[in-house]
């Protein structure tokens, strides 16, 4: 068996694209990456609508719940290889000091508020994951990481 990756999304809700984009990782390929979310500043609970496309994965979104980024900071957080911010204003923030010396990149999607515009930002995030997990992870070095990585986030 391969390495298990650990990728970490962040946002500054954590309530609906870090979410979805957790869920579509760690749905699509458990097998080689665990993914998790984070906030800067974390709402109360995530969006119901994310929780939506959640269940549409098969996943339980009772699993699912808006955190802070400082729970992966802290003594005994899981190592994290990727970290991506997907949204532009958690992106402009200092985050904590990640253990594992994980490759950053942004991804940005715009936040989704109608039913219409949660499908569309679903879709292009589920298009960015499923390239981030076809990467040959293992064979590449940090600077091809980060490359590849952005690369995926202009799409």
């Amino acid at each position: 068996m391969g390495n298990l990756y650990s990728v970490l999304f962040l946002c500054t809700g954590n309530s609906a694209r870090s979410i979805m984009a957790e869920a579509l990782v760690n749905a699509r390929d458990a097998r080689r990456y665990h993914a998790y979310s984070a906030g800067s500043q974390p709402k109360a609970a995530p969006n119901p609508l994310a929780l939506e496309k959640v269940k549409s994965l098969g996943l339980d979104p009772a699993e699912f719940r808006s955190k802070s980024w400082d729970e992966f900071a802290l003594p005994g957080a899981p190592k994290l290889d990727i970290v991506i911010t997907v949204c532009d204003s958690a992106a402009g923030e200092s985050c904590p000091i990640f253990q594992g010396g994980p490759v950053k990149a942004h991804w940005s999607f715009p936040d989704p508020h109608t039913p219409a515009e949660f499908d569309a930002v679903f879709e292009r995030i589920k298009l960015r994951c499923d390239k981030l997990i076809a990467l040959p992870w293992a064979t590449l070095d940090d600077y091809a990481r980060g490359a590849a990585l952005r690369t995926i986030g202009m799409l």
